[in-house]
């Protein structure tokens, strides 16, 4: 079976529901630019930069010369950024929570699907 960038990335955003977050995802970064939110800055960019990397045409090992090694490479940028990014978004809704509910501290909490 022959992966491309396409695929490869129609895998990814089925991970753990990450389409339905993408709005949080969006919301996150304006709140943060704005100063609302307090957050790493290497938190927030290494992950979209690891999307845009997959994304882009641009790769350090192309599938056209190196088949498996090109979409491996790939592969690895997406296993590390989705979870991290996946993992800044549901701090961000905590977060998010607790400001709405300020007179309410949230101490720990599960997601549950």
């Amino acid at each position: 079976m022959k992966y491309s960038k396409l695929n490869l990335a129609k895998e990814a955003i089925s991970h753990k529901g990450f389409v339905k977050k993408i709005p949080d995802i969006f919301r996150m970064v304006k709140m943060w630019r704005k100063g609302t939110y307090p957050m790493k800055s290497i938190d927030i960019i290494l992950p979209l930069l690891g999307i845009l990397y997959v994304i882009s045409p641009i790769d350090l090992l192309p599938e056209f010369a190196i088949p498996v090694l090109g979409v491996m490479d790939d592969l690895a940028v997406l296993s590390l950024t989705i979870p991290k990014l996946i993992k800044e978004v549901d701090k961000f809704l905590l977060w998010e929570a607790e400001q709405k509910y300020s007179g309410t501290k949230i101490i720990d909490a599960e997601i549950v699907k």
